[in-house]
């Protein structure tokens, strides 16, 4: 049994400080957002043994603020940097270890949580993935190369605004 934390970046500055989308950093709620997303993820015993994350500022922080990965082994990857859902399986396919995260970008990782799940769950935040979402899934096979669209079991699914404290 495969596990998946497959999470978009909490929510960055669009202030305009920086040179690049690629650069942007996170804005104050989005960092609250982050430690609170990681305070879930302890509080509910998931730690990821193998992260793959974008390369892009905003990922990156996200991935520190969580604490949830400080033993695993990290990949940062441009392939991940506005990912087509195509491109964030062929990634899931190379990744090794039991539970993995995945950190990345709208319009993507919206399409990809859609697809990978057998049984999405109704409604407009899953649609919509928001900033800090969240999905658990697990998929009953020995190796992340032979997970296939449609076959992911939902086990959680969170955005920030519901965590205690984000209201």
């Amino acid at each position: 049994m495969k596990r998946l934390i497959l999470m978009r970046h909490a929510k960055s500055d669009w202030s305009g400080h920086v040179s690049s989308d690629h650069d942007r950093p996170l804005n104050k709620r989005g960092r609250h957002s982050a430690d609170a997303l990681g305070a879930w993820l302890r509080e509910i015993d998931i730690q990821p043994d193998t992260v793959l994350c974008s390369s892009a500022e905003r990922t990156h922080e996200t991935l520190a603020l969580l604490k949830v990965a400080e033993d695993a082994a990290v990949d940062f990857t441009r392939a991940l940097y506005l990912a087509s859902a195509g491109e964030i399986l062929a990634q899931l396919h190379r990744a090794e270890g039991e539970t993995v995260l995945m950190l990345g970008h709208n319009p993507g990782i919206s399409a990809f949580a859609q697809m990978i799940l057998s049984a999405p769950p109704e409604g407009e935040d899953f649609l919509r993935y928001p900033t800090g979402a969240t999905v658990i899934a697990e998929f009953d096979v020995e190796s992340w190369a032979d997970v296939a669209w449609y076959s992911g079991t939902l086990r959680h699914f969170m955005i920030p605004r519901r965590l205690p404290g984000m209201a």
